[in-house]
């Protein structure tokens, strides 16, 4: 039987997202840009799927960019923002354990001739407030900072940063990836101008996410093409993927609170029986203000290629590192950041809704017998 617990990287998708799919490539095949019958009954269902993700983050369907992902997402948030607005100022802040689709996208930026500056975080994974507020600069115009983290769940105070944001003038973005239906999310109320989701993190399919962006926030689109999605994200609409990716957004809200009760319960149950079965074992990130579903362990004396490819042997899958750099074993810069990275093996454990108590229980034995088998080989 294989334990799969690596849903930061992806997830399984919905009986009803698949079902959902197919029907619209078989029924709802037309191009959604065209404007005969055919083509219109395509964008109905695209403007479906608008509604839903709306709903999902309290805002309105007009805001809603859909994207082939979030790296793109992020990608028009960060370099269509600061291109457009550069007149304004060229600082921009962001946190040095981004996923790398926001972290490449600044280091992009830089060679344009902005300025970044890279808030560190302590130990726990944490930024401070303050550091926010110290890094403002007067040229300061745009702050990216990730809703959750990827590799360690550390949940960050969005609603709070925004706000200090807001007060100087500064546009805030958001890469909500890891957190979008897993804890609630309201852009209004917790002050986000731009936040990017990925569909196939919440069973359902890969290759298509959404961008919010706030009504009449300038940005320039990042390709070009026909114009469609606002002239944002020109190409013909992946109205399949869109509609499913619809389905999959309104299964994941409907049960939000349960599933992140249940996975939060579980979450904690394969903590406890690490740390208080498995010496030498570090939790890393704060267990305060984490994701239900996020577990991100360090063992002492053992390689992570060695724990990655031993458990995978016993049926336990789960990753050493970021999903986007798959097929590398390599200490990830958030391990780097937190100063985790010499202190031994670094392993995340990702929970879906579909994860057992059983399958918790078994993992964690077969952790602790692989580490001790490692250690004493």
């Amino acid at each position: 039987m294989k334990i799969y617990l690596d849903n930061a990287a992806t997830t399984k998708p919905d009986d009803i997202v698949i079902r959902t799919m197919i029907e619209c490539m078989k029924d709802n095949w037309g191009n959604a840009s065209s404007l005969h019958s055919v083509g219109q009954t395509s964008a109905s269902c695209l403007e479906d799927a608008r509604d839903i993700c709306a709903d999902s983050v309290g805002c309105s369907p007009k805001e809603i960019i859909f994207t082939s992902g979030a790296t793109e997402a992020n990608n028009i948030a960060i370099l269509g923002y600061a291109r457009k607005n550069k007149h304004k100022g060229k600082h921009l802040i962001t946190t040095n354990i981004e996923h790398h689709a926001v972290l490449y996208a600044f280091e992009q930026l830089e060679k344009e001739g902005f300025e970044v500056t890279y808030l560190p975080v302590d130990s726990d994974g944490m930024i401070s407030l303050r550091q926010v507020k110290d890094a403002i600069r007067e040229d300061t115009i745009f702050i990216s900072i990730m809703h959750a983290n990827n590799e360690i769940g550390v949940i960050n105070p969005i609603k709070e940063i925004g706000e200090i944001a807001h007060k100087k003038g500064i546009v805030f973005h958001t890469d909500a990836v890891q957190s979008f239906g897993k804890i609630p999310i309201d852009v209004k109320k917790m002050n986000i101008d731009m936040l990017s989701v990925s569909a196939h993190k919440i069973h359902g399919p890969k290759g298509v996410g959404f961008l919010y962006v706030k009504h009449k926030l300038p940005i320039d689109p990042i390709a070009y093409g026909g114009g469609q999605e606002k002239k944002l994200r020109s190409g013909t609409i992946n109205t399949p993927s869109i509609t499913a990716m619809g389905k999959a957004v309104q299964t994941a809200m409907a049960s939000i609170e349960e599933n992140s009760s249940k996975m939060s319960l579980l979450r904690d149950l394969l903590i406890s029986k690490i740390q208080s079965e498995i010496p030498g074992a570090r939790l890393n990130g704060t267990k305060e203000y984490r994701l239900p579903n996020n577990v991100n362990f360090s063992f002492a004396d053992i390689d992570d290629d060695e724990l990655l490819y031993a458990l995978d042997v016993e049926g336990v899958c789960i990753s050493s590192g970021s999903a986007c750099s798959a097929g590398t074993v390599e200490k990830s810069h958030v391990i780097q950041a937190i100063g985790a990275a010499e202190y031994g093996a670094a392993a995340r454990f990702t929970l879906s809704k579909y994860t057992t108590e059983e399958e918790i229980i078994t993992a964690a034995e077969t952790v602790k017998k692989v580490v001790e088998r490692l250690r004493n080989r």
